[in-house]
């Protein structure tokens, strides 16, 4: 783990940051290939998108991980809350604040949401896995120690030193970094079938929800409790059950929505039909 890549000057160039904005680049890159593929012409809009996403996201991941889990800290030194470096970007405010803009942009530009969230919904969790690698390099969203002679030990100058020192922790950024892959072919194979609109994307919400609510048992970076839960674990039981519910509803209605369709389509062949003898008499 490198949090200094290398110097210009006195200036250092930080693998975080580096690897952040690498994760929205490669984010970038496989919403404009799905997109192109697509063929809607949505992809012209990626950059722009990506811009104002990923701007709004790294905010919203900054502004949740200070007042929802570490404000304790922070009340007392306000002046931090900047200082992205130190670690402490929660995904969850990210991807609310980046869902709001997302929202914003296709409403602005007559795109149909749902259906851009479901071509995006893969790029977003190929980003949050590069955006792990970038957690590591930091050595911040570490897991607590195993308590044996396996696991990550982390360089002194990093946060994980700092809170148990020279102990093995729990690889638990790696493993969501390795899951995050997973729930992206995840998504890819899901897209070829046919479903409901924006299915993809609450499918994304639930998958990364669960992996996240298992790996919390493992994270030592904060302890703060709700009912017996940390809280992004109780963030995530809130986006697993309302997700699965919103899923459910989505493929009632499309499939509502389809036999509908076929109903209107047979009503009218049928009105067709009846016409047909009539016109002929009327001809003779």
């Amino acid at each position: 783990m490198h949090q200094y890549l290398f110097f210009i000057g006195e200036f250092p160039v930080r693998a975080y940051g580096l690897l952040l904005a690498l994760g929205i680049i490669c984010a970038g890159c496989v919403a404009y290939y799905i997109m192109k593929k697509d063929g809607r012409g949505w992809h012209t809009h990626i950059v722009d998108f990506c811009i104002y996403t990923g701007v709004a996201g790294l905010v919203g991941a900054r502004l949740w991980d200070v007042f929802f889990f570490d404000w304790g800290y922070y009340h007392n030194h306000l002046l931090e809350i900047p200082f992205v470096w130190q670690g402490g970007m929660a995904i969850q405010g990210g991807v609310i604040l980046g869902t709001i803009v997302g929202i914003i942009y296709t409403k602005k530009h007559n795109i149909d949401s749902w259906a851009f969230a479901d071509l995006f919904a893969p790029a977003i969790i190929l980003g949050q896995s590069v955006g792990r690698m970038a957690n590591l390099m930091n050595g911040d969203a570490f897991g607590h120690p195993t308590g044996g002679n396996f696991g990550i030990i982390y360089p002194e100058t990093t946060l994980a030193y700092k809170t148990y020192g020279a102990q093995p922790l729990w690889p638990a950024e790696v493993w969501e970094g390795q899951l995050d892959v997973l729930i992206f072919v995840i998504l890819l194979l899901f897209s070829c079938r046919r479903h409901a609109k924006g299915q993809v994307f609450v499918l994304y919400a639930i998958l990364y929800s669960t992996a996240r609510f298992f790996l919390e048992f493992l994270r030592g970076d904060y302890v703060n409790l709700t009912m017996g839960l940390k809280s992004a674990q109780m963030t995530s039981l809130i986006v697993i059950i309302i997700g699965i519910i919103i899923f459910l509803y989505l493929e009632w209605k499309d499939r509502k929505d389809r036999k509908a369709e076929i109903n209107t389509s047979a009503a009218v062949m049928d009105s067709g039909e009846i016409n047909k003898p009539a016109n002929k008499n009327k001809r003779k």
